[in-house]
């Protein structure tokens, strides 16, 4: 059995859910250091966690041999330069959403990634939910058919609170409004499931908070297999859910509308005739 991959946090807000999930795997994953630009903050979560190494900035992470992989859980506009950062530093990197600002970025990341012999890895994790690889084991068996019409709807509830104060809802910060911080992740499914956009018209307004960016999204996309889809977004929503519903020829595939867990079980797999059917039920067994 293989080492297991040592790692070093950048980032002691939102980074306790990664710990945890790196603590369940301890045959694969070493948390050995957190780096805040708090240092109290990061010596804190370092000794809840039973880590050994905090630390004030990126540069003092990079210097330590006993780190292989850098996790960036950080304020959207510091994903670029921190990544960048760490590639150049030899570490490989997983990145929290998004990536960058720009497409331009994006380029450059995959550049940077290229020179330096390390990956970068940004974190799309509904990707690996058991229910949406159902639908992919369904569509690698040639079940699903031609797609028709995809719909994913992401509508969460944010109050001023999740905005006082803090680098939400900015553009400077956020770099764009819950489409590209909330619901990316679920239009990344959309992608995941069938390839790239050809054209996306889209209509946005701020209707919930008063902040700088969108917070309310309809849009309509031409996708390059042809087919339809629509993406609904919004945080003004009293009952959260996130769902999402494909049509296929032979098949229609349907998420459950759990906001923050709806890539799990269960999905519904609907064939187009008895035959279908059973052939879907026989392949999901």
């Amino acid at each position: 059995m293989s080492e297991p991959l040592r790692i070093g946090i950048v980032g002691a807000g939102y980074s306790r859910r990664h710990i945890e999930a790196y603590h369940s795997l301890p045959g694969l994953f070493e948390v050995r250091a957190i780096c805040d630009v708090d240092l109290a903050r990061a010596q804190a979560l370092a000794e809840e966690t039973a880590t050994s190494v905090a630390c004030a900035s990126l540069e003092g992470l990079l210097k330590l041999a006993d780190v292989d992989v850098v996790d960036i859980v950080t304020p959207s506009h510091t994903h670029f330069p921190l990544a960048m950062q760490a590639l150049a530093g030899g570490k490989h990197v997983i990145l929290e959403k998004p990536a960058g600002a720009s497409l331009r970025q994006v380029d450059e990341l995959i550049a940077a990634e290229k020179a330096s012999g390390r990956r970068l890895m940004p974190i799309f994790q509904y990707r690996f939910w058991n229910g949406l690889q159902k639908l992919k084991h369904l569509a690698a068996l040639n079940l699903t058919g031609q797609a028709y019409l995809s719909t994913v709807e992401t509508s969460w509830r944010r109050r001023d609170a999740y905005y006082a104060g803090r680098w939400h809802g900015k553009w400077a910060t956020e770099l764009g409004g819950p489409a590209i911080s909330l619901a990316i992740h679920a239009h990344d499914v959309l992608y995941y499931v069938l390839g790239p956009a050809r054209s996306v018209f889209a209509r946005a307004k701020t209707l919930v908070n008063p902040i700088e960016t969108e917070d309310t999204i309809a849009a309509a996309l031409e996708m390059a297999d042809g087919s339809l889809a629509t993406l609904a977004v919004t945080t003004g929503s009293s009952h959260e859910i996130s769902r999402h519903r494909f049509c296929f020829s032979n098949l229609s595939a349907e998420s459950n509308n759990a906001p923050y867990t709806s890539m799990g079980n269960p999905w519904i797999f609907t064939g187009d005739s008895p035959e279908l059917q059973a052939q879907i039920d026989a392949a999901l067994l």
